[in-house]
Order: structure tokens, then C-alpha cells, then sequence
């Protein structure tokens, strides 16, 4: 285990020295700021809330204002793979990978570490967001309750850590394969649109269709919209994110356990 931890403790600081990190909380900082901005005022600037908005320019979750737009996908897009791609095609590219799968540490230990590391920076970018939530939930200080329910917003934080899980484990199985850190974020781009663009694109489908179907079960925004940001959890959706992430980080020990028998 100690191998293990001392990786984690490498990769996660290695995190706040990197200006692309930082580039990254920025932007998604911006992002989810200027999006709750909206959902606390309506577009024409007579309610202060538009969680207590009757009518069309009203939302009805908490979250649905931030998880349930269009904006916030395209940007969530490419967060995992800008933390992701130096994780392995660094090593790669540097041929410090050589030195590290021939040290006294095991292939899966290696993905295990950098992925955990990786993980546990992704939840540092949430962080600042929880001092969204008593002013999303309408909490009352004098009386320590909520005046909305808080249920949405605790089953869309559920939603974002196990969807950033998968969108992490394809980006460190894509990291594993090329030298290049742009080229590993290019092409996890690229699979992310796979569960990211079906919610902005859909051909005229039946609904009974298997494609449709086939959709609905990879869309993650539509996830979101129908499901987690009501308060509501699908297993479905978390084994379709659990059963993506094992398998890419399977694929990542198997693809360094290759490279170690070629060298």
C-alpha cells in the first residue's frame, strides 16, 4: 500500500503545479458561477429567484438551472480530458513510464494511484460550489431548515461524481495509449461526444426504436434533466457509469501490462 499512497501523493500535488489545473478550476469555476447566477434571477430581472418564480421563467430543482443546460455539457466536455492527459502520455512522452512500471509497484497500483489522484482533484473543482447550496435550497439560518427540498441537489452531486468517474477512466485509458497530451485529450473528446452530443443531436427516432432507446441510455445530460436533478436516482444510470469506468481502467492496466512485457 505504501507504493500506492506515495503515487496518489505525487500525482494529486502535482496537480497544483500544473498551470493547466488551475486553467480548468477557472473556467469551470466560471461556468457554474454565471449559470446559478441565472438560476437565482430570471432573464428579465424582476424576481431575484427563479426558484420561487411562478410560471415559464421559473425551474423547478435546484439544480436543474446549472446540470440541466446545454452550456454547462459543452464545457464539461473537455474538463476531464484537461486532467487526464498527463497522466500517462506524459510518462510516455518523457520515458519516465519506463522507470516506473520497472520500480516495485504493480500495473494496477500505477492506474489506481493516478486515477484516485485524478479523482480527488476533480471533487476539489465541486467544492467550491457547496456554498451554492443554502441559497439554491432557500435555507433558512434563523430556523436551521430548508425551505426547498434538498434531495435534488444531493442525488445531482451523486450524478456528477459518477459521471466525472467514467469521463476520467476513458481519458486515463486514452492517456495510456498515445505520447502526445494533446492528442490524449483530442481523442477523449472525441468518445466523451459519444455520451455528451446525443443530448443536443437526435435524428427523428420512434420512441419504442432500439436506437432511441440506445440513446436515451447513453445520453448523460438527459440523465440529468429527466432524472438525478428531480431527485430522482436510475441504477441504470449508475451501472452504465460504473460498468464504462471498470472497463477503462481494466483496459489501462492491460494496455501498461503490454508495454511492460514489449520492454
Amino acid at each position: 500500500m505504501r507504493p500506492l499512497l506515495a503515487l496518489i501523493r505525487r500525482e494529486f500535488s502535482a496537480y497544483f503545479l500544473s498551470p493547466i489545473a488551475y486553467a480548468a478550476l477557472y473556467v469551470f469555476l466560471l461556468v457554474t458561477g454565471y449559470l446559478i447566477a441565472l438560476t437565482l434571477g430570471t432573464p428579465d430581472g424582476k424576481s431575484l429567484h427563479s426558484l420561487t418564480t411562478v410560471g415559464p421563467s421559473g425551474i423547478e430543482y435546484p439544480m436543474q438551472g446549472l446540470l440541466g443546460d446545454e452550456r454547462f455539457w459543452l464545457v464539461f466536455l473537455f474538463l476531464p480530458p484537461l486532467l487526464t492527459m498527463r497522466l500517462l502520455a506524459e510518462e510516455r512522452g518523457t520515458g519516465t513510464l519506463e522507470s516506473l512500471l520497472t520500480a516495485p509497484i504493480r500495473d494496477w497500483q500505477v492506474v489506481a494511484g493516478k486515477y484516485i489522484a485524478c479523482f480527488m482533484f476533480y471533487i476539489v473543482l465541486w467544492l467550491p460550489t457547496l456554498a451554492y447550496i443554502p441559497v439554491l435550497t432557500d435555507f433558512d439560518w434563523h430556523n436551521f431548515r430548508f425551505r426547498i427540498d434538498p434531495w435534488p441537489v444531493v442525488t445531482s452531486y451523486i450524478g456528477v461524481m459518477f459521471a466525472g468517474a467514467m469521463f476520467l477512466g476513458i481519458g486515463l485509458f486514452v492517456s495510456s495509449l498515445v505520447k502526445s497530451q494533446i492528442v490524449a485529450a483530442m481523442i477523449a473528446m472525441v468518445i466523451g461526444l459519444v455520451f455528451v452530443v446525443t443530448a443536443f443531436w437526435r435524428p427523428n427516432l420512434e420512441v419504442g426504436s432500439w436506437a432511441y432507446k440506445v440513446i436515451n441510455l447513453l445520453s448523460v445530460p438527459d440523465h440529468f434533466r429527466r432524472d438525478f436533478c428531480r431527485g430522482l436516482i436510475d441504477t441504470r444510470h449508475l451501472v452504465l457509469y460504473m460498468t464504462v469506468t471498470a472497463f477503462a481502467l481494466f483496459l489501462t492496466a492491460r494496455s501498461l501490462e503490454a508495454r511492460r512485457l514489449r520492454a
